[in-house]
């Protein structure tokens, strides 16, 4: 009994020891969870701090309002010029883990990140987020199914970049976009559905499958019995906009690769659809001898990582 109540005792404070050590060498870390867990308040008459952090942001649309946590990185000389990009996450809705990709390149170039969280709650589904609230089944278009512009996923940017403007002073006119995997498909058809964003450059990375500007194929593939009908093919294909794939992007089995007959006929895997994305779409600028401003990039020795897709991404629109 004797040994069993010194062991006992010994246990006890083998266990008070690794508390009381875990708790003082996480306290910093524990801080900074908690200042991402809680978003901070921000109003138009305030400044956003400089560094990292996330606020909450609410967009209101006729009769519902979606909030949106949003990760953010101030570069410490940050002056009222200083570039700002947009980054999309992917289906993991881990916005923060996209933010912390960028830091580094943030510091090298010097511009702002903004990364807003499409939650699943308030996204839901592919129809929430990758094709941007456009119908309530983005599967099955049709005209009574269309969601009010306002309601659109896509609509949220805008007035976003004009209040990160605000909180920051920051007079530029444009801002830069990099969305990864379904944050590529969500980049690459804001575009198309918001012909007059203020954008400048734009990275589409790691596209799981895509819209293509042809009106035979009905949407979400292409555009028929959807709103992109109607808009200019001259302004699109003259936008400054970069197709990204990696290399090694070759899986046709990869988690979460859409598979049905006409997914499968843009390619089997990423790369194949992104390069078959963008043939497309140059010779439809050729054949209709309209101005082509895109461009393609491979990530060597890459498959669908998002954090090398991030770094290769900024160099991209900083160089």
């Amino acid at each position: 009994m004797a040994n069993f109540l010194k062991n006992k005792y010994l246990i006890g404070i083998i266990y008070a020891l690794f508390v009381f050590c875990s708790c003082s060498t996480n306290d910093d870390s524990n801080a900074e969870v908690n200042q991402e867990d809680d978003p901070i308040a921000i109003t138009p008459n305030e400044d956003l701090p400089q560094g990292t952090g996330v606020f909450n942001y609410t967009y209101n649309a006729l009769n519902w309002s979606k909030i949106l946590k949003v990760y953010y990185y101030s570069p410490q000389n940050r002056t009222p010029t200083t570039p700002i990009v947009f980054v999309f996450h992917g289906t993991g809705r881990n916005a923060k883990d996209y933010r912390d990709a960028m830091i580094s390149k943030a510091d090298q170039y010097g511009f702002l990140v903004i990364a807003p969280e499409f939650s699943e709650q308030n996204f839901p589904g592919g129809d929430g987020y990758n094709l941007g609230n456009v119908f309530v089944d983005g599967d099955h278009p049709s005209p009574t199914t269309l969601n009010p512009e306002a309601e659109w996923t896509f609509s949220i940017i805008e007035p976003l970049f004009d209040l990160v403007k605000t909180v920051t002073d920051n007079t530029n006119a444009t801002y830069n976009v990099f969305g990864h995997s379904a944050g590529g498909q969500f980049t690459h058809r804001f575009i198309m559905f918001k012909p007059n964003a203020r954008v400048n450059k734009v990275v589409s990375s790691g596209s799981g499958w895509f819209t293509f500007p042809d009106a035979s194929i009905t949407f979400p593939y292409g555009f028929n019995q959807s709103p992109l009908e109607e808009i200019s093919l001259e302004t699109l294909l003259s936008r400054n906009i970069t197709i990204q794939v990696g290399a090694q992007d070759t899986d046709p089995n990869s988690p979460g690769l859409r598979h049905n007959e006409f997914a499968d006929a843009q390619g089997l895997n990423r790369k194949d659809r992104a390069i078959n994305f963008y043939a497309f779409c140059e010779d439809l600028a050729q054949s209709n001898t309209l101005s082509f401003n895109w461009d393609f990039h491979i990530i060597e020795n890459t498959g669908h990582d998002y954090v090398k897709a991030s770094k290769e991404a900024a160099d991209l629109i900083f160089n």
